[in-house]
């Protein structure tokens, strides 16, 4: 009897995928520590090399302006060398810079090395997605790529706990909360050896029999391509003038807004966490902020099975909806009761951490394999860009407008996110990655496996 054939798609979950699953999530453990621990190590560094409002502001959104460049640039290197060295170079390119923020004596320094550690995240934001989604099948795709979220998060939570007690070891302790980094990068980088090409890029480049033979050394000799070659111009990936296609511009229009709108209030709120606490009158912060890490955690791990239960439009509008309704409360109770505030602040941060698994699984299925780097490069890298204009801008605004004022602005995002998701979001779970990759399919006919022609994404 023969052995029952497999598409990519549908192959059953195999210990390769965990694999590749695992280096993945390490990265992104160490993208949530590395941008969490900057706001620790800022409690310290401020007085010490005597930063004001602008420079605090400037390291705080130093490592999200390099997300911006790395994603666009190594997104887009992706798709013309492949995925697997730039998967390697990022994290090489994280680990030496990390190691070198120990020695900084000036903010410029600090912002520098800032700026390419971002750099090297950004391709990993980009590549390492890029990369799960290509290689899961379609029943896990979804579940594998918002588990980074959790990972993510995870790093977040253990960058803030490292920190407070890092926080005790004296004046100098802002050097090695930043240098603790090194130990995880170090880890992922010796992992990532010998990570394979994916196929459905090798594919695109019309490098089938490349192609194939990874499938059967790591999937087994009964899976097949299952991936449509529709032209010989796949050689050639469309780049960035492809995402602003007529047939794809909404769909990247949509990503990016849509990312944009959740990371902005994540990343301004989080990153001066300890801030924004003692602004609400949490001087003694430990417990609000322990309890607040512990909803980000929670939620992650909620979202995954509210990804699962309800469609992706269904998803994104509710979260949204609650998120914006939540931050609005807390900035009117701001001279209320603190037990309200705190409340209506953890139901915010379990909303926001919940809905952040969406950014990580919808990107990957908005774009064609032949622009999937650059398409995801580019919605990360407008929504970092976004996301460090407002981490720089926060805690400007707290000392000129306030916490009140400053909330309400981030609630209005959060309204501009509902609003773009209601007329935009499309549908894409349960299809495989080339029919949630195909714009033509979002009418709701998904009964063929259909990919854009590189001609017609073009035009």
């Amino acid at each position: 009897m023969s052995k029952q054939k497999y598409t990519i798609d549908d192959v059953p979950f195999k210990k390769f995928h965990l694999r590749i699953a695992g280096f993945t999530f390490g990265a992104s453990f160490c993208d949530g520590y590395a941008l969490g621990i900057i706001a620790m190590a800022l409690t310290v560094l401020g007085p010490q090399l005597e930063l004001n409002a602008m420079w605090t502001g400037l390291i705080g959104s130093s490592a999200l302006i390099g997300v911006f460049v790395g994603a666009l640039v190594l997104g887009r290197l992706s798709d013309r060398i492949g995925r697997q060295k730039v998967f390697l170079i990022s994290f090489l390119l994280i680990a030496i810079v990390t190691i070198l923020q120990f020695f900084v004596s000036s903010p410029v320094e600090l912002f520098i090395l800032r700026l390419l550690i971002g750099f090297g995240l950004g391709g990993d934001y980009a590549v390492g997605t890029t990369l799960l989604a290509e290689f899961s099948p379609k029943k896990y795709r979804a579940s594998l790529l918002a588990s980074l979220n959790v990972l993510w998060t995870l790093g977040y939570v253990a960058s803030n706990f490292v920190g407070y007690y890092l926080g005790q070891i004296g004046s100098d302790s802002w050097r090695w909360m930043l240098v603790s980094a090194t130990i995880p990068a170090i880890v992922v980088l010796i992992l990532r050896i010998g990570t394979p090409e994916s196929p459905r890029w090798l594919v695109s480049m019309g490098r089938v029999e490349e192609a194939r033979q990874i499938v059967k050394k790591h999937l087994g000799p009964n899976v097949e391509m299952g991936e449509t070659i529709t032209s010989t111009d796949n050689q050639t990936a469309a780049g960035f003038r492809g995402l602003f296609s007529k047939k794809l511009r909404k769909r990247t229009a949509f990503g990016g807004i849509f990312k944009l709108t959740i990371v902005i209030p994540y990343f301004a709120i989080y990153t001066f966490l300890p801030t924004i606490l003692r602004t609400m009158g949490f001087e003694q912060n430990f417990f609000a902020d322990t309890m607040l890490n512990l909803f980000l955690l929670v939620g992650a791990i909620v979202g995954l099975w509210l990804l699962a239960k309800f469609s992706r439009r269904g998803f994104t509008i509710g979260s949204f909806a609650v998120l914006t309704v939540s931050l609005f409360a807390l900035s009117i109770m701001h001279t209320g009761s603190q037990f309200l505030m705190l409340v209506a602040f953890l139901v915010f941060t379990f909303f926001m951490s919940a809905a952040s698994n969406l950014t990580l699984v919808y990107p990957a299925e908005l774009f064609p394999t032949e622009i999937r780097g650059s398409g995801i490069g580019m919605v990360t890298a407008i929504s970092r860009i976004g996301s460090a204009i407002g981490t720089f801008l926060l805690p400007v605004s707290l000392n000129s407008l306030g916490l009140n004022a400053s909330m309400i602005a981030m609630a209005v995002i959060l309204l501009i996110g509902l609003i773009v998701s209601i007329a935009w979001a499309p549908e894409t779970k349960s299809l495989s990655l080339n029919e949630a990759s195909n714009p033509l399919l979002d009418t709701g006919n998904s009964s063929e496996e259909t990919d854009i022609p590189l001609q017609e994404i073009r035009k």
